[in-house]
């Protein structure tokens, strides 16, 4: 396949692709699912997005300057650690620094390997490499980040006794914590193996397949798709590693005692931020 066989999509295709999801409503005014407006909404903010950030990259590449490149890189990792924060069901202060820190330490370690190691880009900034691939490894550094933290906060109420206890006779916080933290890391890193373990088997990645499509050979296609994976395990093991230490910090005093906030949840929280009022 040569590159003049790709096939370029046009406005008018995309609004014949409405039909997939005129499909999806149809079924779900048929099964009274009560889906259709969500739908709807989510077809529209899909477009919104998507052209925007389409519109933003055509200009970022066009560019091709540095420091656009490291203030892209710098808003797509505090928007991850923004989401990743979101994403706990338990208490949220102090989990910010947490996940950006994380978040930012797996993505550069993971980044600059595979741009100056790996692929060998020239210059180090070529927006067309750098920012799809940060944007792969900043999208499963937050979802391993999110993982843990969340995991450890649930380990760390179910095993309260078993951790109070260790900590009654002198364990440090590290200590008590371990078997907490043992599980939480095999929670997080749980999904980028499985994915390893069938891909290509069950399903085709997408930036292999886009590959394909755009022209590129399918042994081709299948290395990169290799360093893909490869990277995404180390990004997501070695964020998920710093967001579970860094938790710690926030689930222990530095007393080395279990902190309120990890019982009171959410309602800690709303103490501290009327405390912070008065």
């Amino acid at each position: 396949m040569d590159a003049n066989s790709y096939i370029h999509i046009s406005n008018m295709d995309l609004l014949i692709a409405l039909l997939f999801i005129a499909i999806s409503g149809a079924i779900s005014r048929w099964q009274k699912l009560e889906l259709e407006r969500d739908m709807a909404v989510g077809t529209i903010r899909a477009f919104a997005q998507l052209l925007a950030v389409g519109f933003v990259l055509q200009q970022l590449f066009d560019a091709a300057r540095w420091y656009w490149v490291v203030l892209a890189l710098a808003i797509m990792t505090t928007v991850a650690a923004h989401n990743g924060v979101r994403r706990q069901t338990g208490a949220k202060q102090g989990l910010f620094t947490v996940m950006m820190a994380a978040i930012a330490t797996g993505a550069s370690i993971t980044l600059i390997l595979v741009i100056g190691v790996v692929l060998r880009v020239r210059p180090w900034y070529m927006p067309q490499y750098v920012i799809p691939i940060a944007g792969m490894i900043l999208g499963n550094c937050m979802n391993g980040a999110a993982l843990v933290v969340n995991r450890l906060h649930s380990e760390l109420t179910l095993r309260r006794n078993q951790v109070e206890a260790a900590l009654a006779l002198g364990a440090p916080a590290k200590q008590a914590a371990s078997e907490a933290m043992r599980e939480s890391l095999r929670a997080a890193m749980m999904p980028t193996i499985n994915s390893m373990m069938t891909v290509g088997l069950v399903h085709l990645p997408g930036m292999m397949t886009g590959q394909m499509i755009s022209g590129t050979s399918p042994l081709d296609a299948v290395r990169y798709q290799i360093v893909v994976m490869l990277m995404i395990a180390a990004a997501t093991a070695v964020t998920a590693m710093t967001a579970a230490f860094g938790a710690l910090g926030v689930f222990f005093t530095p007393f080395h005692q279990l902190s309120p906030r990890l019982e009171l949840g959410e309602a800690w929280d709303a103490y501290t931020h009327d405390k912070s009022k008065h």
